[in-house]
């Protein structure tokens, strides 16, 4: 039997919630708040349990001053690095962290982190106060955030993991994952969930080791040895990630993924890739021989904007490739987009690449 439908909102509460937008001055998105409001209410409706109640509150409250937190860097790239809290300072892994995390910065790149110790202080040290950014999480035993975050004042404290995850996977454009455990293990496989399932926009994702190291390669492995021959994910899932045990070759590859993709945007069945640099026309033809199988009808096209972009103002500036992809197919976007980073269109005039990105879509 299907469960009970949620009562209506009653038209004297939208009536009510729209008055006070407007009592108050709200004009943007004055819909969304309404909903948020209204949603609200119909929580006391529908009487909903005390516990329910409080989480609700919490994650909305706790939603709200992050994303207060993260709003003055909005223009800025940023790089969220998970890690164990119980790797030490004299640890390879450590440096490792910390010099990934100053090789982005150095290219204009905020870090981001849980905030706390280990790993997480690492990666706020090579980036420094005013490039961190932290997420920390409120537990019994544990743990307030490191000197780095507090020093910069940068950092939002939350109750629960599942806010403090989409904040940290939600606000970065790019993912470095060094060995940890349980926590560090869930945060790589929900990105890897994320994106194979196309719930998220395609990012660089970075599991970096220290030199000679295993734990990655001894993961891999297991995929390759297990998951792949049982058909519980397809053979190149894990291809969209880079294993590696270079820290200069981590940076790279965060950077250079925005090199020349800038961002998508999908307008009914059609998906459209916005770019750097116009791509010649045989570079779209040796596009659509590659990836073919990729799409459901069609070619991938080069044009300018579709009208629904141009009717929003969307990034018209920008040069485009469109196509109408398979719809189990968008798990395969990150390999397209490589691509497209390397035609050689995407090099800048003097023979050398572009380097990071300055503005995320």
């Amino acid at each position: 039997m299907a469960p009970p439908a949620a009562a209506p909102v009653p038209p004297e509460l939208t009536a009510a919630a729209d008055a006070l937008i407007a009592e108050v001055g709200i004009t943007a998105d004055a819909d969304l708040i309404r909903r948020i409001l209204t949603t609200g209410v119909g929580l006391g409706i529908d009487h909903a349990d005390r516990l329910d109640l409080k989480i609700t509150s919490a994650a909305l409250t706790e939603m709200r001053a992050a994303f207060d937190l993260f709003a003055p860097y909005r223009e800025v790239p940023k790089v969220t690095v998970f890690g164990s809290a119980r790797t030490k300072p004299d640890s390879m892994l450590y440096r490792q962290a910390s010099g990934v995390a100053r090789a982005l910065a150095h290219r204009g790149w905020m870090v981001v982190t849980g905030a706390g110790p280990g790993i997480m202080q690492a990666a706020a040290e090579g980036a420094g106060p005013r490039r961190s950014l932290g997420v920390s999480i409120r537990l019994p035993f544990e743990e307030k955030p490191n000197p780095v975050i507090a020093a910069g004042a940068n950092n939002v404290a939350m109750k629960y993991f599942f806010t403090r995850k989409l904040m940290l996977v939600k606000e970065s454009q790019g993912f470095v994952c060094v060995p940890g455990g349980f926590g560090t293990l869930d945060e790589m496989f929900e990105l890897l969930t994320l994106q194979q399932t196309g719930k998220a926009e395609p990012a660089p994702i970075v599991l970096l080791d220290e030199p000679g190291g295993t734990f990655w390669t001894g993961l891999r492995g297991y995929v390759d040895d297990h998951l792949v021959p049982a058909g519980v994910i397809s053979p190149g899932d894990f291809d969209r990630v880079r294993v590696t045990d270079s820290v200069e070759a981590a940076a790279e590859e965060i950077a250079g993924f925005w090199r020349n993709y800038d961002s998508l945007r999908w307008v009914g069945a059609r998906l459209v890739l916005r770019v750097r640099r116009t791509p010649t026309p045989a570079e779209v033809d040796d596009l659509n021989t590659r990836f073919g199988t990729l799409l459901a009808v069609g070619r991938i096209e080069s044009r300018g904007p579709l009208q629904p972009e141009r009717e929003d103002g969307d990034r018209l500036e920008l040069p485009r490739l469109v196509l109408q992809p398979d719809q189990f197919q968008v798990g395969e976007l990150h390999r397209l987009i490589r691509a497209i980073n390397a035609l050689d269109s995407a090099a800048d005039p003097d023979g050398e690449r572009g380097a990071g990105r300055e503005r995320i879509g």
